[in-house]
């Protein structure tokens, strides 16, 4: 599965993508690409959360025994922490999980909770403004950030569509195609 988060970097924001792949092999999880302590965390929160609520995307404990999950960020050679791509990381993981695609032209960012909650993040304007760059013009983000929209151009604004959520299941269902995931997906 791979999903779009953006990233504040010292340079701005940058769009940044997410893959992730499971098989069969030995029951773990691989992080590849340069991540830091954060990142790695929240990639550790990401699984166990899809993992507790396996049921909700039509997924059975079998379906993580003797499986390997690689998570991977690509440009190994830029380092990349903090926990604003919670949410890009569970969308992956779901994808890789389910063999379901996410909707395109969409990016995201969101730190994830083990309960689901997404927390609101820092660098909204900076974060945005890559999508926009990118021609990504569907922007998730935490219902927390919508105040920083205000700080937003107006000819940014005007063109891109936001999707505030509170919760995992809340950004999952505006994600991936309507009924795609799921115990009847």
């Amino acid at each position: 599965g791979v999903a779009y988060g953006l990233a504040w970097t010292e340079a701005g924001g940058t769009l940044l993508p997410v893959e992730a792949l499971v098989f069969d092999g030995e029951e773990g999880l691989l992080l590849t690409g340069n991540l830091g302590d954060v990142m790695k965390e929240s990639a550790r929160a990401a699984l166990s959360f899809i993992r507790s609520k396996a049921p909700d995307f039509g997924l059975k404990s079998e379906d993580f025994r003797k499986r390997t999950v690689h998570i991977h960020v690509p440009e190994g050679a830029i380092p990349k922490d903090g926990p604003s791509a919670g949410i890009t990381l569970v969308a992956s993981l779901v994808s890789a999980f389910t063999g379901v695609a996410l909707e395109g032209g969409r990016a995201m960012t969101g730190e994830i909770t083990l309960t689901g909650r997404i927390l609101p993040i820092g660098g909204v304007k900076e974060k945005v403004l890559a999508a926009h760059r990118s021609h990504i013009l569907t922007v998730l983000l935490p219902e927390g950030n919508r105040k920083d929209l205000d700080d937003l151009p107006a000819e940014v604004k005007d063109v891109m569509r936001f999707i505030f959520v509170s919760n995992a299941a809340e950004a999952l269902e505006s994600l991936f195609p309507k009924g795609s995931i799921g115990p009847n997906g």
